[in-house]
């Protein structure tokens, strides 16, 4: 079974980081916060590590 899951997974974050950035658009500047750019990270490095534990 092949998998697409680098090309898909990135098409995944882009949508994720898109969508948050509009909901953040009312901010006066034009980056999301530190916290939710933490949060991102910290979710990335445990799906990765789930993954890696299959």
């Amino acid at each position: 079974m092949t998998s697409d899951t680098g090309p898909k997974q990135k098409r995944i974050d882009r949508y994720i980081d898109q969508n948050l950035k509009k909901v953040f658009s009312d901010l006066q500047k034009d980056e999301m916060p530190d916290e939710i750019v933490d949060l991102l990270s910290v979710l990335r490095a445990q799906d990765k590590e789930l993954k890696g534990n299959k």
